[in-house]
C-alpha cells in the first residue's frame, strides 16, 4: 500500500497543452487523474489563474480543489474560502502612476472574469481576447477595498518606467501588456495543507513555468514537465515527458501513485 500525496498541478504546459484558445487536455492525463482518485490521493489545481477564470476547467477535470490567483486564492470541497488582496496602498500608488505616465492600465477587484478599465484605451491597445474588459468612466482605484490584479498595457522594456513595480510582483505572458498579480503558489499550497492539518512532506507539485518556480522548494517533492523552462528544471526532483507526450502519465507511475493509498 501507498502512502497518500497530496499534488499540486499548474494548468498551463503541465495539465493542459497548447495556447489560450487552443487548450487541451491530453487524454494520458485524464486518464492519471482519474487513476489518482481512485488510489486516494489529495488532488488540487494550484494556477496563477483567477479563481472565477480557472473554476470551469477545475469542474472540467474533476478537481474540487484549487491554489489559484498566484498563491492568494483557496478553493476546498468546492468551496472558495478567500482570496487575499494585494497591498492596497501599492496598487493604488501603482495607477497613479499609470496615470502619470500615460500607461493604460486595468483592475480586477472581484472574483470574476472582467477587470475594470477607465477608458478605452487599454483594450484599444492590447486587442485582448484573455478576459473581457469593461469600461468604468472615471474608475478610481481608491473607491475599492479589495485590488486582486492589475494589468498594464506596453511593451516591453517600457514597463522599466514605472518604479511602484518593484514593489509588486508583476509577470508577462502577452507582448502587449503585463500582469501585476500574486506570485506564491506555495503561499496557498501550505494554506490548504495547514487547514487540512497535513504534512508538507506529502506534497508533489507539478510544473513547467516561470510561475512555478514559487512552488519548487525545499518544502515537498517537485516535478518538472520536459516542457519546463530551465529555471523549474533546475529545481525539480524529477524531470518527466513533454505535456504532449504522456508526462503527467509517466510521472505518476515512475513515483508509485496509482498503487492504493494505505488509509
Amino acid at each position: 500500500m501507498a502512502k497518500r500525496r497530496y499534488l499540486f498541478f499548474d494548468i498551463d504546459g503541465t495539465l493542459a497543452a497548447g495556447g489560450y484558445g487552443e487548450t487541451f487536455i491530453p487524454t494520458t492525463t485524464r486518464m492519471a487523474l482519474d487513476r489518482l482518485r481512485k488510489a486516494g490521493h489529495f488532488l488540487a489545481i494550484s494556477t496563477g489563474r483567477s479563481q472565477a477564470m480557472a473554476v470551469d476547467m477545475m469542474h472540467d477535470m474533476g478537481f474540487e480543489n484549487m491554489v489559484s490567483d498566484g498563491g492568494y486564492g483557496v478553493t476546498i470541497d468546492g468551496e472558495l474560502l478567500g482570496i487575499t488582496p494585494l497591498p492596497r496602498d501599492k496598487m493604488i500608488a501603482l495607477v497613479r502612476e499609470c496615470q502619470d505616465k500615460g500607461f493604460p492600465w486595468g483592475l480586477q477587484v472581484d472574483n470574476s472574469t472582467t477587470r475594470l478599465a477607465p477608458d478605452d484605451r487599454f483594450v484599444d491597445f492590447t486587442h485582448d481576447v484573455y478576459m473581457s474588459t469593461r469600461v468604468v468612466p472615471g474608475l478610481d482605484p481608491e473607491d475599492y477595498p479589495e485590488i486582486y490584479k492589475a494589468y498594464v498595457a506596453c511593451f516591453a522594456p517600457d514597463e522599466q518606467q514605472l518604479e511602484t513595480l518593484n514593489e509588486l510582483p508583476w509577470c508577462r505572458f502577452h507582448k502587449e501588456y503585463l500582469f501585476v498579480e500574486p506570485a506564491d503558489k506555495a503561499f496557498g499550497i501550505r494554506k490548504i495543507m495547514d487547514h487540512l492539518g497535513a504534512d508538507y512532506g506529502d506534497v508533489i507539485v507539478f510544473g513547467d513555468a516561470m510561475n512555478d518556480v514559487s512552488m519548487f522548494i525545499d518544502d515537498w517533492y517537485k516535478v518538472a514537465m520536459g516542457n519546463a523552462c530551465d529555471e523549474v528544471k533546475a529545481l525539480a526532483d524529477l524531470i518527466t515527458d513533454d505535456v504532449i507526450t504522456d508526462g503527467i502519465w509517466n510521472a505518476c507511475e515512475s513515483l508509485g501513485l496509482f498503487e492504493p493509498v494505505d488509509e
